[in-house]
């Protein structure tokens, strides 16, 4: 479980529970972490091949990266996950090289079956491998046109369920299958996913500080509409860019009662790389930003500072000894008294107590109920994309002007 301590403290908006629960009755991602996973154990126990390549772009990669990302220095796992997500010609000449095509099995996953940059990269694919149904299967929406391309070519398919967006579906196929196959255990990540949840509903631990968080997040938007996640650890990389789509696509919008803009700028930072850069501005700019500290309470890594004395750098031998998990737990406390100490700097603490399955689902559900909660007091949808689908259809109208 994750704790949470806040340095800040607003007048709650309770109501929005209410709003919330009946959400619950026709959003689907709040109730995917009840799911059986009989299913996608069998599949995954079926996929013998090493090379486990999601081929997927935003919603449809960046949950499971994270997750495997989360978990891959601390776990050692049979099988290896590449993802494809980019047209960029020169990372993906990169990535198709780190890929033993004859020992690949691809997982191609589209909600709308026809992402242009998905349908892209497994063209490309299919002309270096052949694709069949030992070596990919379609993640997609029921009655989409990859549902019948698997159709057509006897691939197996598994679908998204039609009441979850792509970003806020990580505990579903799109997630849980390729995950299971690498080696991740799925019911713990569900099972941390939700004790969060249930918190929530049950008005328990997390109930009123995600209510709490999110009406100063909503009241304070036009003051604070930077919200900065300061990530101490690298294994939050994945993480923090999937919460940057989360949050930027989801409340960037246009107020459903009037033609107000609102938004909530998401940045994802990592420590402590990033307290030799956006610290500076965070303390010293403008104060327009939140900050949300992660931590790990217990890295389980005994990696110690030996006890050495270098000519000239006798002063730095007060690191001796150390262990590099209390050496970035340090500097993550230092930081969070730093910005505890300034006047109007909005701050919260999340400490998680290790790297596991069950401690990575449990901040996704907390994330999404964040934003869930933050969208409904900005009066706003944070389940469409309006903005996204305006490049879409332009860039359609470029290809098929050249066509």
């Amino acid at each position: 479980m994750i704790d949470n301590k806040m340095y800040f403290e607003s007048k709650v908006n309770e109501d929005i529970s209410a709003l919330i629960a009946d959400e619950r009755s026709h959003i689907g991602f709040y109730d995917l972490c009840d799911q059986e996973t009989e299913n996608y154990h069998k599949f995954a126990g079926s996929v013998s091949k090493k090379h486990i390549v999601v081929v997927g772009i935003g919603g449809s990669a960046l949950g499971t990266s994270a997750v495997y990302e989360f978990l891959d220095l601390t776990h050692r796992f049979d099988k290896r996950l590449h993802v494809l997500d980019t047209t960029d010609p020169l990372v993906l000449t990169k990535k198709m090289y780190q890929i033993d095509l004859e020992d690949a099995f691809f997982f191609l996953i589209s909600k709308s079956g026809t992402t242009v940059e998905t349908i892209s990269l497994f063209k490309y694919i299919s002309t270096q491998v052949k694709i069949q149904r030992d070596n990919c299967v379609i993640i997609t929406d029921k009655g989409s046109a990859l549902e019948k391309f698997a159709d057509a070519e006897s691939l197996r398919s598994f679908y998204i369920p039609d009441n979850v967006g792509g970003r806020f579906s990580v505990l579903s196929a799109v997630g849980l299958l390729p995950l299971a196959t690498v080696g991740v255990d799925i019911e713990e990540l569900l099972s941390g996913a939700r004790n969060i949840r249930d918190s929530f509903f049950n008005e328990d631990k997390y109930c009123h500080t995600l209510l709490n968080k999110a009406t100063f997040y909503a009241q304070q938007a036009n003051t604070y509409n930077i919200n900065c996640l300061f990530s101490y650890s690298e294994v939050f990389r994945q993480f923090n860019a999937w919460y940057v789509q989360l949050w930027g696509e989801s409340l960037g919008k246009k107020q459903i009662h009037s033609e107000l803009h609102v938004g909530l700028t998401p940045v994802g930072l990592i420590g402590p790389t990033d307290q030799h850069s956006f610290l500076q501005l965070i303390v010293e700019g403008k104060r327009d930003k939140t900050v949300t500290v992660i931590k790990i309470k217990n890295f389980e890594s005994e990696l110690s500072i030996p006890e050495v004395t270098l000519p000239c750098l006798e002063g730095l031998d007060v690191l001796n000894g150390y262990k590099f998990s209390e050496l970035i737990n340090m500097q993550a406390d230092s930081i969070i008294e730093s910005l505890e100490s300034l006047e109007r700097s909005p701050l919260d603490v999340i400490e998680i107590d290790s790297v596991t399955a069950s401690e990575i689902g449990s901040l996704m559900m907390y994330y999404e109920l964040l934003t869930a909660l933050v969208a409904k007091m900005l009066d706003i949808n944070a389940y469409d994309q309006p903005g996204v689908e305006m490049g879409k259809q332009i860039l359609k109208a470029k290809l098929e002007s050249k066509s």
